[in-house]
């Protein structure tokens, strides 16, 4: 599975790759730091099957992200599951209304930090979307 990971904070690209690096998955990761890079990414590659979504970035945030990824035919119907530090209503239902595919919130520890990335990773590269 090809995913996009696009997160600011080199730690958190970090950690993510630390936990799916103990997972038994086929993930190829890419990593951009905001929105912006994120799209030239995207311009430059065949295949994504998966985006994990930090809201909160500079130069463009992620729903400025989302709302430009919509417009393009080629990503507008990919599967962004924002993956972030707020949990602010208003992000959470602007998120939806921008088609996301699900809103996780980071833990603060590790440990559930590790098992929410394991679960949100096993069930996308178990989704049936992913099977052909």
């Amino acid at each position: 599975m090809k995913v996009l990971l696009i997160e600011d904070d080199k730690i958190e690209q970090m950690k993510l790759q630390r936990v799916t690096s103990k997972l038994d998955m086929n993930l190829e990761i890419t990593s951009a730091e905001n929105g912006e890079q994120a799209l030239e990414i995207l311009d430059t590659v065949e295949e994504i099957n998966l985006i994990v979504l930090d809201l909160n970035m500079p130069r463009m945030n992620g729903l400025e992200f989302l709302t430009e990824l919509r417009k393009n035919d080629k990503w507008k119907y990919v599967p962004v599951v924002v993956l972030t530090t707020s949990n602010h209503k208003e992000d959470i239902h602007s998120a939806y209304r921008l088609g996301i595919s699900g809103y996780l919130v980071k833990p603060l520890r590790y440990e559930d930090y590790s098992t929410l990335v394991s679960a949100m990773f096993n069930y996308w590269t178990n989704c049936e979307l992913f099977r052909n």
